[in-house]
Order: structure tokens, then sequence, then C-alpha cells
């Protein structure tokens, strides 16, 4: 071997060593942390209703609990609720609501089909179900439906901007159309 092999080989060779050496130490330590008989911290899982009903979670920490887990744990109270009373419209919007955040938008329809069979033209509910079928894609619907609740409260803002905000998501003239719904 030459001189210039040797100081070349010599760094190489040292730094696999110490690579090595590294790995050795690092690995030890982490040895003695636990055995393959039974784990070093106890593992206890906790189901999410019971996570979502804990009374010392910071509420602000229960909210982001119940956006991370898509809110399924009011589905089941939300459901049985509107059996009971098929005309609560506020149970109705909420599931809505839940469904539509579990982006199950077909499911949520059903819902207020079902509230607006036990109470029909209601405005809150034909306004939840122009939402859900503007974002399923079916503006015509919703329009039709924004319309109706128009000749019921002509001057109602939010029906306005409901109806404006489907038309421009189906790409018609807003002028023309909100000409004829007046």
């Amino acid at each position: 071997m030459n001189s210039h092999e040797n100081t070349v080989a010599a760094p190489i060779l040292s730094f696999r060593l110490t690579s090595i050496l590294f790995a050795v130490l690092a690995i030890l330590p982490l040895g003695g942390c636990a055995t393959w008989d039974k784990p070093v911290l106890p593992v206890k899982e906790t189901s999410p209703p019971e996570l979502l009903s804990a009374n010392n979670i910071d509420p602000a920490m229960r909210e982001r609990i119940l956006r991370a887990v898509g809110q399924d744990s009011q589905e089941p109270a939300l459901r049985d609720d509107l059996k009971q009373h098929p005309d609560n419209v506020d149970a109705a919007i909420r599931l809505t609501n839940a469904l539509l955040a579990q982006e199950r938008p077909h499911e949520a329809l059903q819902v207020l089909d079902n509230v607006l069979v036990a109470v029909p033209g209601n405005l809150r509910a034909l306004n939840a179900k122009g939402v859900v079928l503007d974002i399923e894609g079916r503006h015509d619907a919703a329009q039709a439906l924004y319309r109706q609740a128009l000749e019921s409260e002509p001057g109602n803002q939010m029906w306005h901007h409901n109806l404006n905000l489907s038309l421009a998501l189906d790409g018609k003239s807003e002028r023309n159309e909100l000409a004829q719904s007046r």
C-alpha cells in the first residue's frame, strides 16, 4: 500500500468504527428499559366516549377531540333523539353537520328529508337541505328550495345569500336568476 491509500483508508476505517461504536452505545442503554415479557409502560386504552365525557379535560381540548373523532360520539344520541322526536329540527341540523363533517352528505339528506316529513316547510330544514344539495353539486334542486323559502320570507338575507352562492357555484348569471326569484 502506498502512502496515499493509507491516508484515505484510515479516515474511512475510523469513520466506520466510530459509527459502529455509536450504534452499540445507543442500543445498550435502551436494552435495559424494557424486557421481553412485560412492557415498560402500562397500556390502557380508553374509548372515545369515555374520553369525551371526562371531567378533567379542558373544554378547548374536548372540542379538538370531538373534531378529531369526527363527532362520532354524538351521532347515536342525535339519532335516538330524532327517533323519539322526529320534528326536532335542532337535532336534525346537528346530525346533518356531523354527517357532513364525516363526508356523508347522502345520509345527511335522508335525515333532513325525514324531518321535513314531520315538519313540512320548516325553513331551517329547507335551508340545511339546500346547503347539502349544493355540496353534492345538485344546484338546481338547491336553488328551488331557496326560492321556495324566499316566497315565505322575501326579505330574508340568508336565503338571498344562499341563492347567490348556489348560482355562483352553478355558474349561472346571478342578475337574471335573482330578478326571476324576486
